[in-house]
């Protein structure tokens, strides 16, 4: 029997989708929650085979989650549902090394089948987000523009990410103002989120 914890946080869909794979006869769900930050304690005192996490959550999001479980459940396969064709997800999910990545839209069937072949060892991605991905080019930031822009995206101030880099505000702003032209987004906030959607950070 394969032990899953379900992590999603729509209440009727997470219970419709437990109750579908609980007809499976070899599937087990053995825990459920609509948080990502209750994901960690629940792997912990139900030891699932697979996790299945919601890109989306409060708390924490399922991508975050998949890296956090990376380093203390290894033995914990992930799967990742999404609902957003961004290829920056798929991208930081293979980094995390999940090896289940699906669309939401997928048939219950479907989110079976990678249970059981990422509980095996292998993986079971989306053809169509996997394009996605492959196709979405190559970052035009610099090194020191990426590093600007993901010190930004944990919500610090540009004077904080001049004092965390060593180097000037005015060369913050600087490097800001060229990842913003690249990303064509309106201010820092855009230039984050197109760079996250793209896989850039």
């Amino acid at each position: 029997m394969i032990r899953i914890l379900l992590a999603e946080d729509a209440h009727l869909v997470r219970g419709a989708i437990a109750a579908l794979l609980d007809l499976e006869p070899d599937l087990e769900v053995v825990g459920q929650t609509g948080r990502g930050d209750a994901v960690a304690d629940l792997v912990a005192r139900h030891r699932p085979d697979v996790a299945v996490l919601d890109v989306e959550m409060p708390g924490t999001d399922g991508l975050s989650v998949a890296e956090l479980l990376a380093e203390t459940a290894p033995d914990c396969a992930v799967v990742v549902l999404t609902g957003f064709g961004r290829p920056g997800y798929l991208r930081r999910a293979v980094r995390a090394g999940v090896r289940g990545f699906l669309h939401k839209d997928a048939p219950v069937t479907e989110l079976a089948q990678a249970v059981r072949v990422v509980h095996a060892g292998g993986q079971s991605i989306d053809p169509e987000l996997a394009t996605a991905a492959m196709t979405a080019g190559v970052s035009p930031l610099t090194r020191r523009e990426t590093e600007v822009l993901r010190a930004l995206s944990r919500g610090v101030g540009f004077t904080e990410v001049a004092r965390a880099l060593d180097i000037a505000e005015g060369t913050v702003r600087n490097h800001v103002s060229a990842a913003i032209a690249k990303t064509r987004a309106e201010n820092h906030i855009g230039a984050v989120r197109v760079a996250q959607d793209m896989g850039w950070l």
